[in-house]
């Protein structure tokens, strides 16, 4: 009686209720819709992936940025092009520094040309980071282009319907909201994927471009030193 009294007693109902409703939303797209949950599923491997990826302590570590800037601050450009060729150097600073280290060695200007060796790899590296950023981007517009396919497929259905059935028929009613669920199910999913790559694809660009402006800073200081030693070098020799 208590039960009946509180709503107890409907509550594994409304939870089978709930959770039809959502298995309904996952499954009820149809074709396009599984396309779209394929794409979901990319997209979040995608994006996990660019997570770990994309970030300061991957793209460039403190500690080599801390080396470099000790032995460029020395003079010691030739321990720090050896450090830039360990393992742990191989990431997007390590690659723009030693770019231009090693062309600051081999070229007569010194720093003139290590700058723009390093301005050059940068601009490489950085449009690879952006390409594969921009693959989530490319799955939002994808998601909602097929949202908007199976809105139209949805749409195209219920006036086949209505064109072609009589209200009296049975099952008049019951393909027409087929049809319509087809149509709205599609849109939600196409919202659901497009929504979120977008505002992950919009952080992690921002958390790249933070990372990019730093490494530039250190290639900066790193031409510095380049720059005083070299006049200091030249200063001696007068």
């Amino acid at each position: 009686m208590m039960h009946a009294l509180l709503g107890l007693d409907s509550m594994p109902l409304l939870a089978q209720e709930a959770s039809a409703t959502y298995l309904r939303y996952i499954t009820g797209g149809g074709v396009v819709g599984y396309v779209i949950l394929g794409l979901s599923v990319i997209a979040v491997a995608l994006g996990l992936a660019q997570l770990v990826h994309v970030r300061a302590a991957s793209l460039a570590p403190a500690s080599l940025m801390d080396d470099v800037n000790t032995m460029a601050s020395q003079g010691q450009f030739g321990r720090a092009l050896e450090r830039l060729k360990l393992a742990d150097a191989d990431c997007f600073a390590g690659r723009v520094l030693r770019a231009g280290l090693k062309r600051a060695s081999q070229g007569p200007l010194g720093p003139l040309e290590a700058r723009s060796a390093m301005e050059d790899a940068g601009g490489e590296e950085s449009m690879q980071l952006e390409q594969r950023l921009d693959w989530l981007a490319a799955i939002a517009n994808i998601a909602t282009l097929l949202g908007l396919l199976g809105t139209v497929q949805g749409m195209i259905g219920a006036f086949e319907t209505v064109a072609s059935s009589a209200v009296n028929d049975s099952g008049y009613y019951q393909r027409l909201a087929e049809n319509i669920s087809i149509a709205l199910i599609t849109t939600f999913q196409g919202l659901c994927v497009a929504i979120p790559c977008i505002a992950l694809h919009t952080f992690l660009r921002t958390r790249l471009t933070r990372i990019v402006a730093l490494v530039g800073d250190e290639c900066d200081r790193v031409v510095a030193e380049l720059e005083r030693h070299a006049a200091k070098g030249r200063g001696g020799r007068a």
